[in-house]
């Protein structure tokens, strides 16, 4: 399963993985699943630390680099995923949720995450 991590997903699985229900561990955990995250998740989290609205168990880059160190893929936003934004209906107006979505429909991966808002769109969500 290729999976892209919501930035809440992410956090949690860095900082308090039992908040993830068993479906959404269990799919993490299998050797064949390849788990991104976006650089997009990491320009929020940095927005909300510098806000005051994020604490985390260590800084922000130890954070990107140990989940690399540990087998997670740091998905780059492309000029396609925002080409894919076009397309999206407009749901909500969270603009890293829909630039996660775009992302996730251009890379044919699912997305994971919490937010049942994500279930509107056309990609496929594991968790909402």
């Amino acid at each position: 399963m290729r999976l892209l991590l919501d930035t809440h997903a992410l956090i949690w699985w860095d900082k308090s993985p039992q908040l993830l229900p068993p479906n959404v561990l269990t799919a993490m955990r299998q050797p064949s699943s390849e788990i991104f995250f976006s650089a997009a998740s990491v320009w929020e989290a940095q927005i909300k630390i510098a806000l005051g609205k994020l604490d985390l168990r260590q800084p922000l880059p130890l954070l990107v680099e140990g989940q690399i160190n540990n087998g997670l893929e740091l998905l780059p936003i492309q000029l396609p995923h925002i080409w894919t934004l076009a397309d999206l209906p407009r749901l909500h107006g969270d603009p890293f949720d829909r630039l996660l979505i775009a992302q996730a429909r251009h890379e044919g991966l699912t997305l994971v995450s919490a937010d049942a808002v994500m279930r509107g769109y056309p990609v496929e969500v594991l968790w909402a």
